[in-house]
């Protein structure tokens, strides 16, 4: 396969992984078209060797996320008259289907799919340390404010002292010599 086809083929199932119940899976049909079989035959091969499909690989979905993935997913419209729940793959899933399935195009297509899991993770991974960037940028942008705000509290504060009237002076006493008879309240 060249380079070009299998850049094509890992995104074609990157856009297929969802994220059900905080995991990342990707659905019994999604799987079986990229392993080249039809999605009966997919899940009869998963049922035959349910061992080696333990809850933390496979889970079928509720009726409410069937809903939601219907009304979510363009690609997942099909699914909306099917009268049966569909599988979720996890990753290990994925490749113990393409194990028990033991088709050449399964095998194949095993290697792009454990491919795109690994690439979403890391994507995720370089996700989260951007976020935990960001926030250390917030967090420090936020303290320069909170010291610039009160810069600019204390010269609001400046000014505000600047701009009040000045007090009344208070009486003064009249200058030189004051006779008993002149000194405010006294009287005879």
């Amino acid at each position: 396969m060249s380079a070009d086809t299998e850049i094509v083929a890992a995104l074609r199932i990157e856009h297929r992984i969802l994220i059900i119940r905080g995991q990342r899976v990707i659905l019994d049909a999604d799987l079986a078209a990229l392993y080249g079989v039809p999605t009966k035959a997919l899940n009869q091969a998963v049922k035959r060797n349910a061992a080696r499909f333990p809850g933390d690989f496979v889970f079928q979905l509720t009726s409410n996320e069937k809903a939601e993935l219907v009304t979510n997913c363009d690609h997942l419209a099909q699914l909306k008259f099917s009268k049966v729940l569909p599988f979720a793959f996890t990753e290990h899933g994925a490749i113990q289907a393409s194990n028990v399935l033991a088709s050449p195009q399964a095998v194949e297509m095993g290697v792009f799919v454990v491919r795109a899991f690994v690439r979403l993770r890391e994507t995720l991974a370089s996700t989260k340390e951007l976020a935990k960037r960001l926030d250390e940028l917030e967090a420090r942008i936020e303290r320069k404010l909170m010291t610039h705000d009160q810069a600019i509290a204390g010269i609001l504060d400046a000014i505000r002292q600047l701009m009040a009237p000045p007090p009344e002076p208070a009486k003064k006493r009249p200058i030189g010599f004051v006779t008993q008879e002149e000194k405010p309240g006294k009287t005879k």
